[in-house]
């Protein structure tokens, strides 16, 4: 099987998390929510282990071939560093709803590395809402999601690393502040970053009328997700296959498996961190 994946459907993963939720100002009222739910040391090297799986690596070594770059016998794809967890933008935060984080457990992702130095990101959800069996359902060129994990570590140790999807930008939270990661952050947010309360302000504005059930959803938009489409890249074979309905949750962790049944290989821009 072969899927096509474009930044507007790996976008509507996040957008699986705005449900329906009527506005207030509870959560900008509250400047240090708690942290959003992490995943367990069970659950990461559950991950690592659908990363590195032999079938996994066979994928990752046709992925890494695609544009001739290398042979898929010469990829030779290791996985590199530790498996973290990925977050996006908070419905509940979004809407304001007291007490929220600012953002959910998404997917865990881990970084791919082919003999010619190229990167590729895997990222990993439950396997039928079994939180020891995780499969591998999307590979990504570049390593954003550890990249960034790793670079909002060193700018704000202890924060909560997030993605908002709809502008493709990463921030870091820690209580009462937020700061940009990447330069669609720092232009929505400004070089200094900028407070909790006046972040959660401005995605209520931004997103709060185009969740499901507004007249915006009814429309048929995407809830607020006008993003690019990327260039598609056509799937190898599966590494490993999705069942169930399309949502599944483990601990905190609430996904959408995009488009097809199998893995789903995309390109992105690269930028710099």
């Amino acid at each position: 099987m072969t899927g096509h994946v474009t930044r507007a459907a790996v976008a509507a993963t996040a957008a699986t998390f705005l449900l329906g939720l009527a506005p207030s100002a509870a959560a900008a009222e509250n400047p240090a929510p708690p942290a959003p739910a992490a995943p367990s040391a069970e659950h990461r090297a559950a991950a690592h282990r659908a990363a590195a799986a032999p079938a996994t690596r066979s994928t990752l070594a046709r992925f890494f071939a695609r544009e001739g770059a290398v042979t898929t016998a010469a990829a030779d794809p290791r996985i590199s560093g530790a498996t973290v967890p990925v977050y996006t933008l908070s419905p509940d935060f979004v809407a304001g709803r007291e007490g929220a984080p600012v953002a959910k457990l998404e997917y865990l992702a881990g970084t791919a590395v082919s003999s010619d130095g190229r990167k590729a990101s895997l990222w990993m959800v439950p396997a039928n809402g079994r939180s020891r069996s995780w499969q591998v359902v999307n590979i990504a060129t570049g390593d954003d999601e550890t990249r960034y994990a790793a670079k909002g570590a060193r700018t704000l140790p202890g924060g909560t690393v997030f993605r908002e999807p709809q502008l493709d930008a990463w921030f870091v939270q820690r209580h009462a502040r937020v700061l940009p990661l990447d330069e669609d952050a720092v232009r929505a947010v400004g070089a200094a970053g900028t407070t909790l309360a006046a972040y959660q302000d401005r995605v209520r504005k931004a997103y709060g009328d185009k969740l499901p059930g507004s007249a915006y959803a009814k429309k048929g938009k995407a809830g607020g997700y006008g993003a690019e489409p990327a260039a598609p890249v056509a799937a190898a074979s599966a590494a490993a296959t999705a069942s169930g309905p399309p949502a599944v949750g483990v601990a905190g962790i609430a996904v959408l498996v995009l488009a097809s049944t199998v893995i789903v290989l995309r390109r992105r821009t690269a930028r710099g961190a």
